[in-house]
């Protein structure tokens, strides 16, 4: 087609021009990228304002030339230029097809942009048009002009796709966390918490990001558990001189800017903590309760970025490409928590608080040694340190109410949690690539490591709280002791360990027929356990005079040792030593799990080509999964001790259709049969009680093996400039024995997840445009409009009741919609981008909504948990004076909305909170404000 399309340009030229013109004509291709067309290089008379850039399929033309000879200037940002001569014949077009490549010693002002291609948003556009799949994707290029600081960010103004506020849940077609997976180069990530199946997109900042994509609809190459999706982060690479980039911002957020802030003691700045090697029980005697001063709130960041290239006379390359940096933020939150089933069982409204201290570190190194035209290796290493340090106090007005309270139900209860997250993760990738003649191979091994710790958490329990206002020294606070651990150190501890590899056969048998053949597999395990230390108090109704002092209570002093010695408390453990006793000794983990997960697959399928405009890729998956769960838990009794196996083999047919109506405009089909697997957190039965939710699995999931899915999918695109589309879509999906998370109505109110009905139904559909309203004389874009909407509609099936071996549940209707689906998504942003000589500055505002969500499934005579809507405004304004200096003024979360989760009553919406959130519900987040400086040497 693309030659076809040449000749008719040849032959439309020879028979429209004078005797006394010529024309060139040709098509440019991409050395560095297997000879694939050139799109957008510029091609230029010497000389004169006469040229044009290449189109979407490397082709150009240039007409009405006078005859004689001239000197071609072909340049791309990041290439070689490269100066050809030509002849121009008067009635006769001269042909240059030219193949470009990047050369170093040309790249000294140019480095920044020498990925451009993969970063671009008129390059993803082309990738998106060429795709054999659904695929769309967001570039480094759009992720720095809309502020996007991380990859949870990026997908979110993604269509269809959608970011909770408040966490870094995303949502894909109205699907959440258990639909989607995610991967990096092709190769898949693990998690960092043992809530989620998938890593936290938060902590891949943009810096080690070229390019995030997601692919809706399947395709046999990626792993069978796959409903609404698969991110995958392309990590950067590099290619040209050596340069180096260095960074440092700073800002604030409006909430937080003028509190006194608080972090847990023994955490560190960087967000570290140093007492991993120490047992449990030695930090509770040793290190106190209360939080310490977390310095000026202020946010911070800096960072750096380095490469270069070496090139050798036998046309080999090493590029080598690093990043660092560090951000901290601080966040302050006010409103509503309470734990409210059938009935409320504590409420703290208006009166909960939470300061939230957040870092992330970030390396990275990519080293890509490109042996020769053919082939390629590529050594991909990540870490990433994110920490969360979280200190909150719930009944601070003295207002607070537990149903459960000794001395006063109705005021006076007062609770204190401070609480410390860090995860290490370490991903290390060995990707190739093998060319030799029509074959070509891909191949990639990773290995994945993730540490996520919870140490030591404190949590304080006080009723007759208000007393501590009255000013009368004579009545004061006393400890909330029901039982033994209302207050509590606890400790938790997460390890994952994953290898994973693939490997794709690709033989082109003719120009119209390519078949790939391939294999993909992962091994994954991990490691549960917690312990708690909870202090007894046995001097009952002790008065605690000092509610900002409780390391003066809680001190070696004041344990008691034996029943003659007094003191005010003794420490106990759930799970003693054996042989040793439960009180002021160490102890075992309370709670213990292990799990694995098996997956080995192969795969094979055509991308058949018939005629200039359809392309047929039908293909099959073969897989074979086996998944373990081993745990010991103290809330099941004699049923706490079991290891429980699945094993399945699927069957996973996919096909994916492309029709061309033309040059720029596609319409694709896509029909697949996938899998939904139950994940670690929804089958390990172990308990985590928050302040206001209580959250656990079910090990009957595992023993029903996997939920089957139905896929089907249609979209149009018109790709109908450079950097604009027009695209619709439309799909639906039938979801066999769906998984969905369960308030229970018994006397705790813990949210499990079960299989809820027979099938669940989603229909949907999507618009995405992007529009250039003003373009400059070089067809540069001054001003230009996105958005993306989604629409969907969900319905699932409910049993009446669901008995199962380990835990029951009932509903009292027939339907619902599916958890986590918005019927309306939103995405929409302007940009300005003018250029004054040598200052360019580029102005975004960037827009999002998601509307109301079942946030959990209400059992029984309970009404759901809903997560409300919320629209977000940011405002980002980057300012580029030279080659190599920046300033970036962002403004986020303009509008300020209240996040809040609410539970559906007869009596009317109550506020509740949500294990997906944070401890505080109905909060402002505040807007957060920063200016960032950047230099390139």
């Amino acid at each position: 087609m693309k030659y076809l399309l040449l000749n008719l340009l040849l032959f439309t030229t020879l028979i429209t021009y004078s005797q006394n013109t010529g024309s060139l004509a040709g098509k440019i291709a991409d050395k560095e990228y297997s000879n694939e067309p050139l799109p957008f290089a510029n091609v230029l008379i010497k000389g004169t304002t006469k040229g044009t850039t290449t189109d979407m399929d490397g082709l150009y033309l240039i007409d009405n030339l006078e005859v004689g000879t001239y000197t071609i200037v072909y340049s791309f940002v990041g290439y070689e230029t490269q100066e050809v001569e030509a002849t121009i014949i008067a009635g006769k077009v001269t042909e240059i097809n030219l193949p470009m490549a990047a050369n170093a010693a040309l790249l000294d002002e140019v480095v920044i942009t020498t990925t451009t291609k993969r970063e671009s948003e008129v390059a993803l556009l082309l990738e998106q048009k060429k795709a054999v799949e659904i695929k769309q994707s967001i570039g480094a290029e759009e992720l720095s002009r809309k502020g996007v600081s991380n990859a949870a960010g990026a997908v979110a103004k993604i269509s269809g796709v959608s970011k909770q506020e408040g966490s870094s849940n995303v949502y894909v077609r109205g699907l959440g966390d258990r639909y989607l997976n995610t991967t990096m180069n092709g190769l898949s990530l693990p998690s960092n918490d043992v809530n989620k199946k998938n890593m936290d997109l938060d902590l891949f900042s943009s810096d080690i990001i070229e390019n995030v994509s997601i692919s809706k609809a399947y395709a046999v190459g990626f792993y069978g558990d796959f409903s609404a999706g698969n991110v995958n982060i392309n990590s950067k690479d590099y290619n040209g001189n050596g340069f180096l980039d260095v960074y440092m911002g700073s800002g604030f957020n409006t909430n937080a800017i003028d509190k006194d802030f608080v972090k847990s003691e023994g955490t560190g700045y960087f967000g570290y903590y140093g007492r991993y090697d120490h047992n449990p029980f030695a930090v509770v005697l040793s290190h106190g309760i209360d939080p310490v001063s977390a310095g000026t709130p202020i946010n911070v960041s800096y960072g750096a970025s380095t490469g270069t290239s070496f090139h050798f006379k036998n046309g080999s390359r090493l590029s080598i490409f690093a990043t660092g940096s560090f951000e901290n933020n601080f966040e302050y939150r006010q409103g509503t928590t309470r734990d409210f089933t059938l009935t409320e069982k504590k409420a703290f409204v208006d009166s909960a608080e939470e300061y939230e201290y957040g870092t992330t570190t970030t390396a990275m190194a990519n080293v890509n040694y490109k042996i020769d035209d053919a082939n390629s290796v590529k050594y991909s290493s990540v870490f990433i340190n994110n920490a969360s340090d979280v200190v909150g106090y719930f009944g601070t007005n003295g207002n607070g109410r537990n149903r459960d309270a000794i001395q006063n139900t109705d005021e006076g209860f007062y609770q204190m949690n401070v609480q410390f997250d860090q995860t290490k993760m370490f991903v290390n990738q060995l990707l190739g690539n093998h060319k030799s003649g029509k074959i070509e191979v891909d191949w990639g091994f990773g290995y994945n490591y993730v540490n996520a710790d919870q140490p030591d958490r404190k949590r304080i329990s006080l009723e007759n709280y208000h007393l501590a206002f009255d000013n009368n020294p004579n009545t004061n606070p006393i400890f909330y002791s029901n039982v033994d651990y209302d207050n509590q150190r606890y400790f938790q501890s997460i390890t994952d360990d994953e290898y994973n590899g693939n490997l794709n056969f690709a033989y082109q048998a003719t120009e119209k027929l390519t078949l790939n053949i391939g294999y993909n597999g992962k091994s994954k395990t991990r490691n549960f356990n917690n312990i708690r230390y909870g202090y007894d108090i046995v001097q009952g109704n002790y008065p605690v005079t000092d509610v900002n002092n409780f390391n003066s209570i809680f001190s070696l002093n004041n344990l008691q040792v034996n029943e003659n010695s007094g003191g005010l408390y003794e420490i106990k453990v759930i799970k003693p030593i054996p042989g040793y006793t439960n009180t002021n000794r160490p102890g075992l983990p309370e709670n213990t799990y292990q799990g694995r997960l098996d997956i080995y697959a192969g795969y094979v399928n055509a991308e058949i080509k018939a005629g200039d405009n359809w392309l047929f890729v039908p293909g099959v998956r073969l897989e074979s999964i086996e998944q373990t769960i081993a745990f010991d838990v103290i809330n099941l009794g004699l049923r706490g001790t079991d290891e429980i196996t699945s094993k399945n083999n699927l069957f996973l047919p996919s096909l994916n259709i492309k029709y061309s109506l033309n040059k720029d405009q596609n319409l694709r089909f896509s029909a697949s049969q996938t899998a939904s697997l139950p994940e670690f957190k929804e089958v390990a039965p172990f308990v985590y009680e928050d302040i206001s939710v209580r959250v656990g699995g079910n090990p009957d999931l595992l023993e029903a093996g996997y939920s089957k899915i139905y896929n089907l999918d249609l979209k149009y695109e018109w790709f109908f400039s450079k950097s604009e589309i027009l695209s619709l879509g439309a799909f639906t999906k039938i979801i066999k024995d769906p998984i969905n998370l369960v308030v229970g109505a018994d006397a705790t109110g813990t949210q499990r997840y079960f299989r809820t009905g027979d099938k669940a139904n989603v229909y949907g559909i999507e618009l995405e445009v992007r529009k250039n309203l003003i373009t400059n004389e070089n067809d540069d874009t001054d001003l230009s409009i996105g958005l993306n909407a989604t629409y969907m509609y969900t319905t699932q099936d409910l049993y009446e009741r669901i008995d199962g071996d380990f835990y029951d549940v009932s509903f009292n209707r027939t339907k619902d919609q599916l958890q986590g689906a918005s019927p309306f998504l939103l995405n929409a942003d302007i940009s300005y981008s003018p250029t004054f000589k040598n200052y360019k500055p580029v102005a975004n505002l960037v827009f999002s909504y998601f509307s109301d969500r079942i946030d959990a499934l209400g059992s029984g005579q309970l009404g759901n948990v809903i997560e409300k809507g919320v629209p977000t405004l940011d405002f980002i304004w980057k300012n580029t004076f030279s080659n190599t200096f920046e300033v970036n003024l962002s403004v986020m979360n303009l509008l300020n909305p209240t996040v809040t989760y609410i539970r559906e009553t007869t009596l009317g919406d109550v506020v509740v909170n949500s294990a997906n959130g944070k401890g505080v519900s109905d909060y402002k987040r505040g807007m957060d404000i920063s200016l960032q400086l950047k230099y390139t040497f």
